[in-house]
């Protein structure tokens, strides 16, 4: 008998695991019209057909939010005053800081006016283009006074404009460069070539790297390869090539994705390591989402400029695939994806999923991929991400900037921050995409036995089969 009451606390536990795994959710499937049928359930999400209006609605929203969080004015950094004579260099000069943690110059920033340009090219609505020209006008019209501020004071780090006149890195030069050449090529605001060419000499010829080419770091440990820097330095490369018509910047491209693939991708999981040790290359691999996003969405952006006709094309395609097989695979239930990507009781986080379900609906939209197999995991993904932007255009559940580490105790209690800016660009990315896969003339979408069915029609009809 005294054993009873552990068994009895065995029973109940697998009674609410049980329980758990059916427990009811605040949403009921608005398009399947017999709601009183046992059958259907409730979902932890929006489980239903993406509406264009409320997808344009959130997107706007986010818009918004940033447009009145990103102040384009130089102050005091001691008084707080605004500064308006810029004929003499003060040593105190510093662009004013964004209201929440959003730096108009940091990486995340250029991640967001990628996702403008897309958002602009979805709605056809430009005042999505308005905070990229207001930003830009400003960088053209104050970078000669922060350099002469740098000449007279030697400021260094601690100039606002220290990423481009004396790039460090590739989080100081990478995603921001690639952001500069899109919007260029978009021909949306003023020319900005004196950023370009700073950021991208560092990114082609003075970036650390292994003796094979690939893009590497001196830390955590001496030589190390970061999953990050797949985005960090593979699409300026990729627009390097589209602006320059070089091929050697799209080789060198492709060099890096199969280069990275082959020491961070795990085939078998098909999912990527954060990073890999050239003086442990067998340490124990944490595979976090955002490092796999950023992997993603470096090989789509590549493959949007990239000629079809380069022999890098196939091989880089297929490694999209393939990656993407393996991300779907682990979508939850609640139709986001863990902080840990392998691991289910770890955190569902935020900017990795839009990652996925902007890289998945681009897919899609380019005939990558099949609507037939990945339509619906990008439509839930959606719905679950929509859920996390709030009526004041925030986005919720964004894990923070995040070091390359070696345990899982780190990952798993990162925080999460409406502040981080990670997640704002790829969820603008997300519902852009998403609005295109509703419109596309080549996807028809049906509703049957209370899902979604995403089938090929007409000519648009395309041969999926991977290629090897």
């Amino acid at each position: 008998m005294k054993k009873l009451p552990h068994l009895l606390t065995g029973v109940a536990a697998a009674i609410f695991l049980l329980g758990s795994v059916h427990a009811a959710g605040p949403y009921r499937n608005t398009d399947n019209k017999n709601l009183d049928d046992v059958s259907e359930g409730t979902y932890p999400i929006p489980y239903k057909m993406p509406v264009a209006a409320e997808i344009t609605g959130a997107l706007d929203r986010i818009r918004g939010y940033m447009e009145s969080t990103t102040p384009t004015r130089v102050i005091n950094k001691k008084t707080g005053a605004e500064i308006t004579d810029f004929s003499k260099p003060v040593a105190d000069a510093i662009i004013e800081p964004a209201k929440g943690d959003y730096g108009i110059l940091v990486y995340e920033m250029g991640l967001f006016h990628s996702g403008l340009l897309k958002a602009a090219e979805a709605t056809g609505d430009k005042r999505y283009l308005a905070m990229t020209e207001r930003h830009f006008a400003f960088f053209k019209d104050k970078l000669p006074y922060f350099a002469a501020q740098e000449k007279q004071f030697k400021l260094e780090r601690a100039n606002s404009f220290a990423r481009f006149l004396d790039p460090r890195s590739l989080d100081d030069a990478g995603s921001f460069c690639a952001a500069l050449m899109r919007v260029r090529h978009a021909k949306v605001g003023p020319d900005l070539s004196a950023m370009i060419a700073s950021c991208s000499d560092w990114v082609a010829n003075k970036q650390f790297r292994l003796t094979d080419g690939t893009l590497a770091r001196k830390r955590p440990q001496a030589v190390s390869l970061w999953g990050d820097d797949m985005y960090m330095g593979i699409p300026a490369l990729a627009e390097l090539g589209r602006m320059t018509g070089e091929r050697k910047y799209f080789d060198d491209a492709v060099n890096n994705v199969l280069n990275m693939s082959r020491y961070l991708f795990n085939p078998q999981l098909g999912i990527y390591t954060h990073g890999w040790h050239q003086n442990a290359p067998d340490s124990p691999r944490f595979y976090w989402s955002r490092a796999n996003g950023w992997a993603v969405l470096a090989m789509s952006d590549l493959l949007d400029v990239l000629p079809k006709d380069h022999p890098g094309y196939e091989p880089v395609l297929n490694q999209l695939r393939a990656s993407l097989k393996g991300i779907a695979e682990r979508q939850s239930g609640a139709g986001l994806w863990h902080q840990m990507i392998d691991r289910n009781d770890s955190y569902l986080e935020t900017s990795a999923s839009a990652m996925f379900v902007y890289t998945i609906a681009h897919a899609i939209n380019q005939g990558w991929i099949s609507p037939t197999t990945y339509g619906s995991i990008a439509q839930t993904g959606w719905q679950a991400l929509s859920a996390k932007i709030t009526a004041k255009g925030e986005i919720e559940g964004i894990c923070v900037g995040t070091t390359l580490a070696g345990d899982q105790t780190y990952y798993y209690n990162r925080p999460t921050s409406v502040h981080a800016l990670h997640g704002y660009g790829p969820t603008l990315m997300a519902g852009a995409e998403i609005l295109k896969m509703l419109k596309s003339p080549n996807v028809n979408i049906e509703y049957k036995v209370r899902t979604y069915h995403y089938q090929p029609k007409g000519n648009g009809a395309t041969d999926y089969r991977e290629h090897h």
